[in-house]
């Protein structure tokens, strides 16, 4: 894939829903009823972080639930990357960009949100014809207030922020207009997964579905 097709590719998963989950799952049997709580609700883009030792069992699992796009968190390396891709990883995220990873998506033809922290760093994914990137750690980086500094100079990169964004501050990111999602894990919070509480995680989505995006 070429930066541009992985571009527009991207930003159709973006644009699936106005929130991103960001899921950290230690146990298996907990992937296919997440899923499918999570898309109940109208959150279809499901992103699986590798922070796990079931994380690439868990992408299996939740690929094969109707309606979702599973995608996965936290690529490092190039054997991640393919390690995905195998498991049925539909799209990758990263905390940063490097050569390497971005080599390595392209030539698996995943989907990669390239993260970036900075406005050195958006220009750079910028210049390689990545025009939609993460904005991680959002809070910790600067928040909504730096995003909407770049809109201006950087008009042509859309972002999906994440990292210490919740139901509280998410419509602060939403209202830019370089803004196409957010990331955020309070969709599906630990306590509700080990209680299988998937009536409370639909209905926590749906509130999240209801985000408004400019």
């Amino acid at each position: 894939m070429t930066p541009a097709e992985q571009s527009i590719a991207a930003e159709q998963i973006c644009r699936l829903a106005p929130v991103v989950p960001v899921l950290v799952v230690e146990d298996v049997a907990q992937a296919a009823p997440l899923a499918k709580a999570l898309v109940a609700g109208g959150l279809p883009a499901l992103e699986v972080t590798l922070r796990t030792k079931a994380a690439l069992d868990v992408i299996r699992a939740m690929a094969e639930i109707e309606g979702g796009v599973v995608g996965a968190g936290t690529l490092l390396t190039r054997a991640d990357v393919k390690a995905a891709k195998a498991a049925g990883a539909r799209f990758g995220v990263s905390p940063g960009a490097t050569p390497a990873l971005i080599e390595a998506c392209e030539d698996e033809g995943l989907p990669l949100l390239p993260g970036a922290a900075s406005a050195s760093e958006a220009m750079a994914l910028l210049e390689r014809g990545y025009t939609v990137q993460k904005f991680f750690p959002a809070e910790q980086a600067g928040g909504a207030g730096f995003l909407k500094a770049l809109s201006s100079p950087l008009p042509e990169v859309r972002f999906c922020p994440t990292g210490g964004i919740s139901l509280k501050n998410a419509a602060d990111y939403l209202g830019l207009p370089n803004v196409l999602c957010v990331g955020g894990s309070w969709v599906a919070p630990k306590d509700a997964l080990a209680a299988g509480a998937w009536a409370e995680v639909t209905r926590l989505s749906a509130e999240a579905k209801g985000l408004a995006r400019r």
